[in-house]
């Protein structure tokens, strides 16, 4: 795999109470949009470099657990708090204990962690512009001269964001832009969830700046605009423990198949590989590569065929499925 930096601007730390036979098992990690990308970018072999702020007592703990990863860390001392929670899943759900999203970035940090991202980005050629768990925690603007910047100097970039961010980022300039269905209706981007004004909604974010466009659609089959054409992407539903972190997972398969010279069908066929591994495990953004690769070859792209959804006698069950990977 290829070399990929990405922009996380401010990752968090995250405590996670499990049950253990009735006892509480306490998982300390660190975790936002662009760890769990790295995480999978990491798994799939790809060579990651994080940028980000790191602020206080919990931004010190976090960078060292990404760095033990085996991500490269290039950090920015931050002077606030950083962000962090708690979440209590010992009755098999998300309860949330506290949350604090931490200090929004003062100019200077935002000044250094600019620099440190054009340098990288401009040695491995693919960036992953991430969110930050506090909406205003990096000005909109920012994104949209990275995103400029890296392209003048000819990065990839690649964005999994929403709202004024994505808007932004659409300004500079995109390769591949993932958002999922449910974003783009919420922005107003699209007037429905049905596919045709969704479809629509895909076309205006290319006319704004996106090469690419894939948008994710929960359990139904995710849609791929590429080189003006639309198909969608079809994967057997796996049984569920968490979602979270799925369309992360998703975009960091595109990335490390981009960055490796892969064409756009391979990267979303590994990518919804990936996403349908990682809502099997409790971690997010995790899998190991050899079964992301086992489960891309049930991956298929077809031809989008406007208002007609995916005819639900070709889902295959659990079952069904393992047998077909067996016979792999």
């Amino acid at each position: 795999m290829g070399s990929i930096v990405i922009f996380a601007p401010s990752p968090v730390l995250t405590v996670t109470v499990e049950d253990l036979e009735g006892t509480a098992d306490i998982h300390l990690h660190a975790g936002g949009q662009g760890v769990w990308q790295a995480r999978m970018l990491t798994a799939l072999g790809a060579s990651v470099t994080m940028c980000g702020v790191f602020s206080g007592e919990t931004g010190r703990i976090v960078r060292h657990l990404i760095a033990d990863e085996g991500v490269h860390v290039l950090s920015v001392e931050g002077q606030g708090n950083g962000g962090a929670y708690i979440h209590d899943r010992r009755d098999g759900g998300r309860k949330v204990v506290a949350e604090s999203p931490g200090d929004k970035l003062s100019r200077h940090e935002l000044d250094e962690l600019y620099g440190l991202t054009i340098k990288a980005g401009m040695d491995a050629g693919t960036v992953i512009l991430s969110g930050a768990a506090r909406e205003d925690a990096v000005p909109a603007d920012v994104y949209r001269r990275l995103a400029a910047d890296l392209r003048t100097a000819g990065c990839r970039v690649i964005t999994d964001l929403a709202g004024e961010r994505l808007t932004a980022s659409l300004a500079g300039g995109l390769a591949v832009v993932k958002i999922a269905d449910d974003e783009l209706v919420e922005s107003g981007r699209a007037t429905s969830s049905s596919p045709a004004d969704i479809v629509e909604a895909m076309r205006k974010l290319n006319e704004e700046g996106a090469e690419t466009v894939i948008v994710t659609r929960a359990h139904l089959p995710s849609l791929l605009l590429d080189e003006g054409e639309v198909s969608e992407i079809h994967m057997p539903e796996m049984q569920s423990v968490d979602t979270s972190g799925a369309g992360d997972s998703l975009t960091a398969g595109v990335a490390a198949t981009l960055s490796d010279g892969g064409s756009m069908h391979e990267a979303v066929v590994l990518g919804t590989a990936a996403g349908a591994l990682n809502v099997t495990r409790h971690g997010l953004g995790t899998g190991e590569a050899a079964a992301i690769h086992k489960l891309s070859s049930l991956v298929k792209v077809v031809p989008f065929e406007g208002e007609a959804e995916a005819d639900q006698s070709q889902q295959i069950s659990p079952d069904e499925l393992a047998q077909k990977i067996r016979k792999q």
